[in-house]
């Protein structure tokens, strides 16, 4: 018994440090290698198990290649994942008493909210419940139109841009929105965003909401024998605006994958994740294979008051709350 769990965990390791070495490959034409970047959590775990039992099984005083290349590979993992989790240093910093002003406080829910799902009511009541400030939906078709009407009453500041293409987008906003315009960064038919949001203070921050195209080939858009590069191109958009800026949306990639660092860098901003925790929005239908693809990045004259994954609503996303403070810079 002993040699067969001795075998399975050998077998499982090799496999799990092969995907690990395939998961640093960022600069391939093969799309499929990127789907690596995803599970590093789920590899992680998988590693460390693997490592604890064949470590118990094999002989002692014996250091083979296994042990080596399992503990190599839960480390390299383990950096990609480290900024976000809960007690490290926080890249956005968290409000206080002296930063809490309440009028320069404002919320925001971003939410995938799946074309083909019919549980508009669900997503409804969710925006009820929570008051943001901002509402942004995203895979928005005629349909999901039709039944967000409702929110017109409360929301009278809207830029929307329907689709039956998976890529529509709708932003509700309760607050003045000025300077809007719809972008294209790298497909007809896939919108992004830009606008400056008027705070009750008379303070202002430019918002930009994007929703790139997923790393796989797909018909809808086409994006066959293109390199994705939407999030780049708006990480530049971001980094030309003056004065406080907020990117949100479903990124379709995670924060750890060469994509969107290379977005961090470019634009300057940062996630309000790091330090805070992962708050996977995706896959809702999973609980093993989940990951975080929806974000807000920000400045840094902003402060984090409040970020929760809010309750499922038929989606194959959970929305992501985030309640942000304009503070100094």
């Amino acid at each position: 018994m002993r040699n067969v769990v001795q075998k399975i965990s050998l077998y499982i390791g090799i496999v799990l440090i092969g995907i690990t070495l395939l998961s640093l490959l960022y600069d391939t034409s093969l799309w499929f290698l990127q789907i690596f970047n995803f599970p590093r959590l789920q590899l992680l775990i998988a590693l460390i198990c693997c490592l604890v039992l064949y470590a118990g099984v094999k002989r002692k005083n014996r250091l083979d290649a296994l042990v080596a290349g399992l503990a190599i590979s839960a480390a390299i993992q383990t950096y990609y994942l480290f900024p976000y989790f809960p007690f490290t240093t926080k890249h956005i910093l968290s409000a206080d008493a002296v930063t809490l002003n309440r009028k320069n406080v404002f919320s925001l829910i971003v939410a995938n909210v799946y074309m083909k799902n019919r549980n508009a009511a669900a997503f409804i009541k969710i925006v009820s419940d929570r008051k943001p400030t901002l509402v942004l939906t995203m895979e928005v078709d005629n349909w999901w139109m039709n039944h967000l009407d409702v929110l017109k009453k409360d929301y009278p500041y809207r830029i929307t841009y329907p689709t039956d293409n998976t890529y529509g987008m709708a932003l509700y906003s309760k607050l003045p929105l000025q300077d809007s315009a719809t972008l294209f960064f790298n497909h007809d038919g896939v919108p992004s965003f830009l606008a400056t949001v008027s705070l009750p203070t008379g303070a202002s921050f430019r918002l930009l909401t994007v929703h790139p195209v997923a790393p796989r080939p797909s018909k809808h858009p086409d994006n066959l024998n293109s390199e994705e590069v939407g999030l780049l191109k708006a990480g530049r958009t971001a980094a030309a605006q003056t004065g406080p800026t907020v990117v949100a949306g479903d990124f379709n990639d995670v924060g750890w994958s060469y994509n969107t660092r290379r977005f961090e860098e470019i634009s300057g901003l940062k996630d309000v994740r790091c330090g805070r925790g992962m708050y996977n929005t995706f896959d809702q239908h999973s609980v093993l294979m989940r990951w975080p693809l929806d974000y807000v990045y920000t400045s840094s004259q902003f402060r984090v008051a409040e970020i929760e994954r809010l309750p499922a609503f038929g989606s194959d996303h959970f929305p992501l709350y985030v309640e942000l403070v304009l503070g100094p810079k």
